[in-house]
């Protein structure tokens, strides 16, 4: 267990599956993802064994709050690359339909996740993914200043339109806790 000040960062359990997919197939949540399809217990069980239990380039947590256990989200690294030393960060909070929310959480749990990608496992990169109508995100990793790496353009089919894909990256010598 990770732990910050508000949340801790836990080993994903099967017990978690199910209010995982819930949120992920939430629609106001779903535009967000790279997975654009519904989920059911089959799709949500096999990223279970195949990425979180058997894919050592992922690493993902749940998130849970501090003073009650409560389970709010996902976060964790994706596509990590052990020898070049960077990830892809990935992360959201599902309860109470935050996505990213107001609180805290999300940004305790980027916190802690960051400094174990930078300092744990020795990452010097963490990027991510988000798309051009993504404010939330964009002012979470402005908090941390990512960095805007570069913009795909209409990269993304969503709602009868077409969305950049803007990746943003934060090296380890920019992180500060």
């Amino acid at each position: 267990m990770l732990s910050g000040n508000l949340v801790a960062l836990t080993a994903v359990e099967r017990s978690d599956l199910k209010s995982l997919m819930d949120w992920r197939n939430k629609p106001q949540f779903r535009k967000y993802f790279r997975e654009y399809r519904e989920l059911n217990m089959a799709m949500q069980e096999h990223w279970f064994e195949k990425k979180v239990i058997g894919d050592p380039s992922t690493v993902m947590f749940s998130i849970r709050r501090l003073c009650d256990n409560e389970l709010l989200g996902c976060c964790g690294f994706v596509y990590m690359n052990l020898v070049h030393r960077h990830a892809d960060l990935s992360l959201y909070i599902g309860a109470k339909d935050a996505y990213i929310d107001e609180a805290g959480y999300a940004e305790d749990a980027c916190s802690i996740l960051l400094e174990y990608g930078f300092k744990e496992l020795g990452l010097n990169k963490v990027w991510t993914e988000i798309y051009s109508f993504d404010e939330k995100k964009k002012k979470l990793y402005d908090r941390f200043t990512f960095h805007l790496d570069g913009t795909l353009r209409q990269n993304y089919f969503y709602d009868g339109k077409w969305h950049d894909s803007m990746i943003y990256s934060l090296l380890s010598g920019e992180f500060k806790i």
